[in-house]
């Protein structure tokens, strides 16, 4: 069954705004003009045929995917990854471009949900297996991925009530998107049971946990961390990350500790933000509450007065985690927020604290609150006070580490799971 007409319609309309927002985050007209042949052609050869399709919107779906590719890969398999935003982008090639992989791994942008852009994708890469990550479902993709005979499946699928009210708006599409899909596998009860209100056969789905428990921290970056802490004399120094942050998180956090900074000269503040665009904004910020800040993408490195490092690379975010003691994971201060990924710094057993809106990954945050393994800040003057607690009390930070390594020992298993289902399709 083919795809309302007036949703064709609509994209066609809103093709050269899309066009203008590309343009408007590229850092350059070469990225510019990369973007939009890969999103709209004509496509670059492909590398592989025949290829197993992961489709991960950005950085948190690409981090989930992670074991899942890596164990594709690794067992000779020619796989495709695709992405919508390019910081997701990004982290794919920053994850998969190595050298043990070269032959099997390419990565490209989704091209925009137009059927005939699709068809030529399908045809030219001609998918074994499209595997859609979390939540990403587009009608022309899913619909030619069945006109075409290619199993589509939605693993570490995960619903907020939010999306779901918007899905339901639209009802019709959605469940014909949702029937087009050949499996579904929930991360929770709540996300299973929201999609088969919205149209998803009950009988083609089950629950199979959240493959983002079965997570490791990459070798390499531990190393570097490692390496870093020396070259950089960082043993003496109290560290904090603020993570994935949006716009007002850095002035708001920032602000709180302004008194720390003065007081404490040994404390340091690596500042990851969430958009690439944003990094010159957050530079300027810091400049403007007059604290030292230095640039990563400058090559500059954290001197005896750094006050704020401005982490301001793309696929990097284990090596600041793993030079930290404690952390703030953003998104989830500002409105409407959602939240993001706090599984990473659990791993490397820094103790977290994130904000009140983090409904984009509610049952996960939900079992760390109920072990006491994770700490929910109302506003940004008590996500500060928490991670000054962190940092001063050692037995606080050990408990809920304690705490937090329990919740993901009880948790793992998914990825076992995702991979049995995924063999029964290859």
């Amino acid at each position: 069954m083919a795809t309302p007409f007036w949703y064709n319609a609509a994209l066609s309309i809103i093709k050269p705004l899309y066009k203008w927002r590309i343009k408007k985050r590229a850092l350059n007209m070469a990225q510019y003009h990369q973007e939009c042949v890969e999103r709209f052609g004509p496509f670059q050869p492909a590398l592989n045929k025949n290829v197993i399709w992961f489709h991960a919107v950005s950085v948190g779906e690409t981090n989930a995917a992670q074991p899942l590719i890596e164990h594709y890969l690794n067992a000779g398999h020619a796989v495709l990854v695709t992405n919508t935003t390019t910081t997701g982008q990004a982290r794919a090639r920053a994850l998969f471009l190595k050298a043990c992989y070269e032959r099997l791994f390419q990565a490209v942008y989704l091209p925009a949900d137009q059927v005939q852009l699709l068809r030529t994708f399908y045809e030219k890469y001609q998918p074994r297996l499209l595997i859609l990550v979390e939540t990403e479902l587009w009608p022309n993709l899913i619909n030619q991925a069945r006109q075409l005979h290619v199993p589509c499946l939605l693993i570490n699928a995960r619903l907020s009530e939010k999306s779901a009210r918007g899905y339901a708006r639209v009802p019709g599409l959605t469940r014909s998107m949702l029937q087009g899909l050949d499996y579904l596998l929930a991360q929770d009860q709540v996300s299973q049971q929201r999609f088969i209100e919205l149209g998803m056969p009950p009988q083609k789905t089950i629950v199979a946990g959240s493959i983002k428990f079965d997570i490791q921290a990459p070798e390499q970056f531990l190393l570097q961390a490692h390496q870093l802490q020396q070259d950089w004399q960082l043993a003496s120094r109290k560290i904090i990350t603020i993570a994935s942050t949006h716009a007002p998180e850095e002035q708001k956090l920032l602000s709180a500790l302004k008194a720390d900074f003065m007081d404490h000269p040994e404390l340091l503040c690596i500042v990851v933000p969430r958009h690439p665009e944003r990094f010159d904004e957050v530079f300027q910020l810091a400049q403007s509450l007059n604290l030292r800040t230095r640039r990563r993408s400058r090559g500059e490195s954290i001197q005896q007065d750094t006050q704020v490092y401005l982490a301001d690379s793309m696929g990097e975010l284990w090596l600041w985690y793993a030079l930290s003691q404690a952390c703030f994971v953003g998104g989830s201060l500002n409105t409407p927020g959602g939240g993001h990924n706090l599984l990473e710094p659990m791993v490397l057993q820094v103790p977290t604290v994130t904000g009140p809106h983090y409904f984009n990954f509610q049952s996960i945050v939900d079992a760390f609150l109920q072990a006491d393994a994770v700490r929910v800040a109302t506003d940004a003057e008590q996500a500060a006070e928490w991670l000054r607690q962190y940092l001063n009390d050692k037995q606080l930070a050990a408990r809920l580490v304690t705490h937090a390594n329990a919740v993901l020992e009880q948790n793992k298993g998914s990825l076992y799971r995702h991979i049995q289902m995924i063999n029964s399709y290859l």
